[in-house]
Formats: C-alpha cells, sequence, structure tokens
C-alpha cells in the first residue's frame, strides 16, 4: 500500500550558487536513499530560498520484501572434526542463524555454507528519520556552518522540519530542530508558523501566503512580468539564463520591476554597466533602438504594493557603483596603458610576469606567421599589427576598472585601446584574445584576432606542460583542456594549415627543456573528443606523420564517410595482409616495378588499375582518391589467392613486394590503414 509523503526542510536563506551547482543531483540523492531502504516511489523535490521540500503521492507504507543470500566457506573449511570452526560461527553470526538453521549448496564445484531469509520488513514511518539524515549528509553545497552547540554542519541554518505521512506527524530530531505539523509562509505576510494536515493544505497555505514553491512558477512570473514591461516602455531586456536561475533561486514570490538610473552613466562601456548590474546587483540590463538604455530590470521579493521605495533604494546602490566605475575609466584613460608595470604581476611560479608572457606571446605569433602561407597576410603592417596588439593585450590589467571588476579583463583593453587611438584590429584582437572561453563560446572575429587568441592559448600550454602543471584526471586547474580545444577549433575554422607538431618544437625552445611529447598527445586527445570519430581513424591518420589539423580532418571525414559504405570485414582481411607482406619492405626506398616479371593476370590487372590511380594523384580530393584506392580490393583480394607473392626468384618476389608496398605507401597519403579497426 502507498499514502503521501511530505517532508519540508526550512532554513535560513539559502546562498543561490551552491544550491544551483548541487540542484541537478538532489532528486537522484534521495532516490537512491530510498532504493537502498527498499521503499522506491515517484516524487517531487521543489525548493525556495528557505525550504527544500520532497513531495510524493506513492510512497509506500512498509519496505518492499526482500530476499536474502549469504555464501560462506567451504565444508571442509566451515567444519573440523563434526565441529564448527571460526569460519563458521562467524557465518551463522553475520547470517543471525544457527548451526541448526544452516544449509548447503554447489558453488564453484564446492559444497559451501548457504544461507537464505527474507529480509524483515520495517514501517517507512519507522525508517524517516534515517532516511531525511542521511539525504541532508549527502548534499554537497561546498562549505557548510555549524550553530549553537551542534558539530556537524548543514549549508545554512535548519530552522523547521515539517514531516507527514498522510496526516501523520513523523517525529525528527535532526540538527537539534524536532520536525512539527507546521510550516512558514512569505515573512511579509507573517512570521508564526502555519499549521497544515495534508500536502493539500500545505500546497494552498503557501499559495495563499505568496510562496511560489514551484521554482517553474516563479520562473514564469518573472519572464511574463518582464514581457509587459517590455511592451509598455518599448525596451529589450537582456534575459541571462544563469542570472535568472540566480534569481529564481533566491525569491519566493518575485515581481520584476523597472528602474532608472542617469543617462550621464551611459559615457561608460556597456560592459562595465552591465558588469555591475549582473554580477553585483543582480540585475538585468536593457536595450533601446540596438543601444544599451538607462534602465534596469531588479526582482524583488517584497509583497509591497508600492515600489517606489524598494525601486529608489537599488537605484541608490546602483549609482554608487556606477559612480566608482566612472572615476575609474576616467582615470584608466588619462593613465593610458601601462604594460611595463605587467612586470610586477605574476603570471605562474616558475613562468615569470604577465610582461615575460606576452614577450612568448609575441614570438609564438612570429613562429605561427611563419607556419603559414604566406599570401595570408597582405604585407608587414599586418604582422605589426598582431605584434602591437599582443604587446597591449595583457595592459587593461593594470587599469583601476579591471581591479575592481576582473570580469573585465580584455573587454576594457579594446574600449581603451580605441579611446586611445589604436585601429579597430588591435582593438578587437585585446577583445577576443580569450575566445572561445567556454563550450559554446564564440571564436576570433578575423584572422588577426585567431592569431593573438592562438599565440595566448599556446604559451598557456607549452608553458604550463614545461613546469609538469599537466590536468589529471578531472583535474584541471588552469583550464588547459579548454585552451586546447580553443587552439583546434580556431585552427580548423579558419582553416588554418600549419604543422602542429614543428611549431610545438620551435615554440618549446622559449621554455626550460621539456618533452613536448606529452602535449601534443593531449591535443590529439581532445581533437578525437572535438570530431567524435571513431579513434582508429584518428590514430591511422597520425600514424602516416600528418600533423596539419586541418588536413587531419579532411582526411578523417574522407575515412569515416568513404569506409563506411565498405565490407569493414573484408577490409580488415585486406589491411592486414598489405601491412604484414609490407612490414619488412622499405617505403622510403624507390619500389621499382619491372613489367618483365608481371606474368600472372591477377597481377598485371592489379599493377595497370594502380598506375592509373597513381598517375591522377589525389588532387586534393580525399575521399575520391580513397575510393579509387579501395576499389582495387577485389583486384588485391584475387592477386593474394592466386599469386605466390614469395616466390623462390628473387626477382618476383621483390617485383611483387614492391607492387603491394606501392599501393600501401598509396594508402599512406591518408591513413596507415593497418591502424584501423571497425
Amino acid at each position: 500500500m502507498t499514502t503521501s509523503l511530505l517532508l519540508e526542510i526550512g532554513t535560513e536563506e539559502l546562498p543561490a550558487i551552491p544550491l544551483l551547482r548541487e540542484l541537478p543531483n538532489i532528486k537522484n540523492k534521495f532516490a537512491k536513499i530510498l532504493k537502498d531502504y527498499r521503499l522506491d516511489c515517484d516524487f517531487e523535490f521543489f525548493y525556495t530560498p528557505r525550504r527544500l521540500v520532497l513531495l510524493s503521492y506513492t510512497f509506500p507504507l512498509m519496505q518492499k520484501a526482500e530476499i536474502l543470500e549469504f555464501f560462506g566457506p567451504p565444508l571442509e573449511i566451515a567444519y573440523k572434526e563434526d565441529k564448527p570452526t571460526q569460519a563458521a560461527l562467524g557465518f551463522f553470526k553475520k547470517c543471525g542463524i544457527t548451526q541448526e538453521e544452516v544449509s548447503t549448496t554447489l558453488k564453484g564445484g564446492k559444497e559451501i555454507l548457504y544461507c537464505k531469509k527474507e529480509a524483515p520488513s520495517k514501517e517507512a514511518k519507522e525508517l524517516l528519520q534515517c532516511i531525511t539524515q542521511e539525504f541532508l549528509h549527502s548534499l554537497d553545497f561546498g562549505k557548510t556552518m555549524r550553530w549553537g552547540m551542534l558539530k556537524e554542519g548543514f549549508i545554512r541554518p535548519i530552522s523547521w522540519i515539517l514531516a507527514l505521512i498522510d496526516e501523520t506527524l513523523i517525529p525528527l530530531n535532526l540538527y537539534g530542530v524536532e520536525s512539527s505539523n507546521a510550516t512558514f509562509i512569505h515573512r511579509s505576510l507573517s512570521y508564526q508558523p502555519q499549521e497544515v494536515k495534508n500536502i493539500k493544505e500545505y500546497l494552498a497555505t503557501l499559495e495563499n501566503g505568496k510562496v511560489l514553491l514551484n521554482p517553474k512558477n516563479r520562473r514564469s512570473k518573472i519572464l511574463e512580468e518582464i514581457a509587459q514591461i517590455e511592451q509598455m516602455h518599448q525596451i529589450k531586456v537582456e534575459i541571462d539564463k544563469a542570472l535568472l536561475e540566480e534569481v529564481v533561486s533566491i525569491t519566493e514570490y518575485p515581481t520584476a520591476l523597472l528602474g532608472q538610473f542617469s543617462k550621464h552613466f551611459l559615457e561608460l562601456p556597456p560592459p562595465c554597466i552591465i558588469t555591475s548590474m549582473k554580477v553585483h546587483q543582480r540585475y538585468f540590463p536593457t536595450h533601446k533602438d540596438n543601444e544599451l538604455y538607462n534602465g534596469f530590470i531588479m526582482v524583488s521579493n517584497s509583497l509591497s504594493e508600492d515600489s517606489t521605495r524598494i525601486i529608489e533604494g537599488n537605484l541608490k546602490v546602483l549609482s554608487a557603483r556606477l559612480e566608482d566605475a566612472l572615476f575609474f575609466y576616467h582615470n584608466d584613460l588619462k593613465n593610458g596603458f601601462k604594460s611595463s608595470e605587467l612586470k610586477n604581476i605574476t603570471f605562474v611560479e616558475g613562468l615569470g610576469s604577465m610582461w615575460d608572457k606576452t614577450q612568448r606571446e609575441r614570438e609564438i605569433a612570429k613562429i605561427l606567421i611563419a607556419s603559414l602561407p604566406k599570401n595570408l597576410f597582405k604585407d608587414t603592417a599586418d604582422i605589426e599589427l598582431i605584434d602591437t596588439a599582443i604587446s597591449l593585450s595583457k595592459a587593461d590589467l593594470m587599469s583601476e576598472m579591471v581591479y575592481e571588476f576582473t570580469e573585465l579583463q580584455g573587454s576594457m583593453g579594446y574600449y581603451y585601446a580605441k579611446s586611445l587611438g589604436y585601429g579597430e584590429n588591435i582593438a578587437l584582437a585585446i577583445k577576443e584574445q580569450y575566445l572561445p572561453n567556454a563550450e559554446e563560446s564564440s571564436l576570433p572575429s578575423n584572422i588577426y584576432s585567431a592569431i593573438v587568441a592562438l599565440a595566448y592559448k599556446l604559451d598557456n600550454l607549452l608553458g604550463l606542460f614545461s613546469i609538469h602543471k599537466i590536468p589529471s584526471g578531472s583535474k584541471d586547474p588552469f583550464a588547459l583542456r579548454r585552451a586546447a580545444n580553443g587552439i583546434l577549433k580556431i585552427l580548423l575554422h579558419f582553416n588554418l594549415s600549419v604543422n602542429l607538431q614543428e611549431v610545438l618544437q620551435t615554440c618549446s625552445k622559449l621554455y626550460q627543456p621539456f618533452d613536448i611529447n606529452p602535449l601534443e598527445a593531449f591535443l590529439y586527445e581532445r581533437l578525437e573528443s572535438l570530431l567524435s570519430f571513431n579513434p582508429s581513424l584518428l590514430r591511422a591518420t597520425l600514424a602516416t606523420g600528418e600533423r596539419d589539423i586541418v588536413e587531419i580532418k579532411r582526411k578523417l571525414e574522407a575515412l569515416n564517410s568513404t569506409l563506411n559504405t565498405q565490407d569493414k570485414v573484408l577490409l580488415t582481411q585486406t589491411f592486414k595482409r598489405l601491412g604484414n607482406i609490407t612490414k619488412e619492405v622499405a617505403l622510403d626506398s624507390k619500389l621499382e616495378i619491372k613489367e618483365e616479371y608481371l606474368v600472372a593476370s591477377e597481377e598485371i590487372t592489379l599493377y595497370k588499375n594502380f598506375c592509373q590511380i597513381e598517375a591522377r594523384g589525389y588532387q586534393g580530393d580525399y575521399a575520391n582518391y580513397l575510393q579509387e584506392l579501395l576499389n582495387l580490393t577485389p583486384f588485391l583480394n584475387r592477386f593474394f589467392d592466386k599469386v605466390l607473392v614469395n616466390a623462390p626468384d628473387e626477382n618476383f618476389k621483390n617485383n611483387r613486394k614492391h607492387l603491394i608496398a606501392r599501393i600501401y605507401k598509396a594508402f599512406l597519403n591518408i591513413a596507415d590503414i593497418k591502424e584501423i579497426s571497425f
């Protein structure tokens, strides 16, 4: 039989970020605990800033029946001279049985002690104390608090516990708080506990008490009210999803309100204003006619019908922040870039200062440019532009604005560079140097920004690998996996053909000596996950010595699309034969084939068909070239079936091996086929 369960853990105000971080795990954790206690059921989880709530309408009254099986030691170990040994006595104790109750069974060809019994079922109400305690202990919010004389901690002090099975109060005592049949409504209405009898009454009490228990309802209310404000004032509100979830988590009955700050603050670069709003105040920025508008959306948790004082209070705080930002901005423009002062900021211990990092990035950019096709940049002015951008790229770290608002690094460099008379491309390269900086992040917008971003990420990887700060497992404190992904995405997006191995080797001379092979392998691992092809295809392509990421991708696409249409078993057999025959052949030798030693019709046909392919070459179309080579498969198989490769006559043997080696070498233009597995 089933019934209803209502479990509410009331707390002081829960911090939004830790709560949202743990949120995806909470239902799974409670479900696992219920399963462990044999009380599996459907349930819902809700939260507000000061409560965690679990509701179920199908909560079992009793634990499910369970048959337990215990397997003990073999009989020769369990008994000596017909008396139970310590091994047998331990088994009896473990099973909770006497010697007379034990039985035996066969396992692994041996007769062993065996016990089969039904686990006792308890009433759910007897287990709720342990279930709730385990659930609260399982939650990981990061830092915890302790209060009063308690030794155990929680994210915030627990104020009340409501526990009902059907309409029966279940006595719980957790964190020094005893459960009751009372909840609390919105503070603006009452601070007194509100008694409830069941889930229906509980939900009605919260609704009447201006507590929207379901976060979906709070989210919908915010968005609906923002849409009304947009329509009324002809503005567009910038909805940041992460900020929206944060606001949902800190309100019980949200109300969206429009405030307006002084227009003179619009002199500030938009990121300054937006950062002040979003990061520090949890406001949503607004736009009008595609420009930042001097308005902001705040979400209040107050029930006051007169919102004037609420808006005024929030405006006062925002104006003070913007006033500070304006002061910093004017000071920074007056002082200009102070790149030399980067010598006073340590990058990473063992890698010098931020100034040193900038100088390395300049050298890396030069190495990259030298590796790229000469027509990619119009003249030396383009190269000087990149060098200037990198020289200034970290200068905004010395500005008062970035010191106060660290989130604005790079972004403020863009505005300062423009105000100080540098060109748009230099300013943009400074702004985009960190892109891509997330999974779904945009990429640099032009080739200048791309080179600057590549230099930044390559220095991070090379520098940190050189001092053995290599990611391990899930630990990646310097976000090197993200940097590697960024490098690969930029190279592919801009079609930048460079020999990655050569670039890494040349750039590595800027650091203390270290083995670049683990770094190269690290990048190929990221490429494997980025492209999502059969991993053996990448191994096969790399085995040919190809190190151009753009060409690797093209070859992988050709391999993937072409091989998918083939008989994979037949290909595997053919590839294996090719690989075995060419093991002892020097592929870098001339591999001369003399037609006078081609006597069997099978080898003549194979040779003629291959010569036609060889004459045409792959002409940049890997898929077509690979298909032509694969079309040789039936000729190859007839050759293997009918022709003796290791002929007694050395001339015939070498001629045939050279033919097979030439075909194998042709495949090497794309991949080492023996490395491919299906």
